[in-house]
């Protein structure tokens, strides 16, 4: 789970431990105030898998060439719902967007697939820990 653009705190800790309880691994930005967020919300009783991105579509294109499927939950015109998103069946990375302005441009084009979380009420977007949960355990076929 990548959530390379974030905008909270608070919802690393909680993406962490849902990473942990589908056996994945976290990738975060080398931003100055992540690290004291990933210890806050850490509840985890052994190390976490965490890795550090210095440079998100940098990282996202070696990835990608090595053979990564990059699946991006953004709100798009061919995004795929919720529901139909298969389970992964090799390495993949959920890439999350700023909680306001989701995943950058210079990223888009890096997705091998879009997913969106169907809402219906009036909100544009749920939190990264919420959105990243759900897209989580989807992908490791555990709904």
């Amino acid at each position: 789970m990548a959530p390379l653009w974030p905008l909270h705190g608070a919802n690393l800790g909680t993406l962490l431990r849902t990473c942990d309880a589908v056996g994945a691994c976290l990738a975060v930005p080398r931003f100055p105030w992540v690290p004291e967020a990933l210890r806050r919300g850490n509840t985890l009783r052994r190390p976490a898998c965490v890795h550090w991105v210095h440079d998100p579509p940098g990282w996202l294109t070696r990835e990608k060439a090595a053979g990564t499927a990059i699946v991006g939950v953004e709100l798009a015109d061919e995004a795929v719902r919720l529901a139909a998103l298969p389970p992964a069946r090799g390495r993949t990375i959920a890439v999350l967007g700023h909680e306001q302005q989701g995943i950058p441009p210079e990223a888009l084009d890096l997705l091998d697939t879009v997913v969106e979380i169907p809402m219906v009420g009036t909100g544009a977007s749920l939190n990264v820990a919420v959105a990243g949960s759900l897209v989580l355990y989807k992908l490791a076929g555990l709904l």
